[in-house]
């Protein structure tokens, strides 16, 4: 690659990283200023840095509390996302049938199917059920969330040689034993994406919890900044106050995780 060229890549590259980081810096700044300095300019530095804004928010949302509800969802969730996921893509993969490919293409095939399509009977039927609320939510994002965590998981599976499940079998394990002692310690890698990408859109959603979550105090963040835009006024101050709070969860546990996903995509790469 000659120099011009590997300029111009740079160049596009920071630029393209300014484009991707002008929303997180827009949200920064005006978090930090009056309703008044945010509608004046909303691309100008504060005046002063004043944290009245963020105590508003943490107030005005119970913070505490609707944080301990999104991290209950999210970590519930997840756990039902990995555990499931995890056994029903080693099963799909060790088991050689016609059957199972059908399966495993059903899961694939439904990633295609958009979540608007089959909101409104979803929420009707886990109504019927009496399921709503906290633990139904954890259900429906079990479900919408398998898809794509099988096929990580299913595709990681390829490479574990099948001699691990027979050795195992021959030592005297059963399959949960198999799998949880053998197996599913070696998934560590991709189990670490799965959580990442799921951690990411449970945290950050906003419509299904809108839609099952039917008692106040089992609001999550999302669900509770919303109320800073009524019909007549915007908050925007304390509603981009409460999201620089909300977003600084899902960043800490990035930055810890990173080297997990670089790993496993490393991995999945070469097998």
């Amino acid at each position: 690659m000659d120099k011009n060229k590997k300029v111009t890549l740079n160049i596009i590259g920071i630029l393209t990283g300014l484009l991707f980081l002008s929303p997180f810096y827009i949200m920064l700044v005006n978090s930090f200023k009056t309703k008044k300095e945010l509608f004046m300019d909303a691309l100008a530095l504060p005046s002063t840095l004043k944290f009245d804004n963020y105590i508003g928010a943490w107030e005005r949302l119970d913070f505490l509390k609707v944080f301990f509800n999104s991290m209950l969802i999210t970590v519930g969730s997840i756990v039902l996302i990995i555990i499931f996921s995890a056994m029903a893509a080693w099963m799909l993969q060790r088991t050689k049938s016609k059957l199972s490919n059908l399966i495993f293409f059903m899961f694939i095939g439904s990633m295609l199917i958009p979540f608007q399509a089959v909101m409104l009977p979803l929420i009707r039927v886990m109504g019927k059920l009496n399921f709503l609320n906290m633990p139904g939510l954890m259900f429906i994002y079990l479900g919408f969330g398998s898809s794509l965590s099988i096929f990580l998981y299913h595709g990681f599976v390829k490479g574990i040689p099948t001699a691990l499940d027979e050795a195992a079998t021959i030592d005297g394990c059963n399959s949960w034993q198999t799998f949880w002692y053998i197996i599913f310690p070696i998934l560590k890698p991709i189990t670490m994406t799965v959580a990442i990408l799921n951690a990411v859109w449970i945290w950050n959603d906003f419509l299904l919890p809108s839609l099952v979550i039917n008692r106040p105090e089992t609001h999550t963040i999302q669900l509770r900044i919303f109320f800073f835009f009524g019909e007549y006024t915007k908050q925007w101050h304390l509603a981009l106050a409460g999201l620089v709070l909300a977003i600084i969860p899902v960043i800490i546990f990035y930055f810890f995780a990173q080297k997990h996903i670089i790993k496993s995509v490393t991995a999945g790469s070469v097998k």
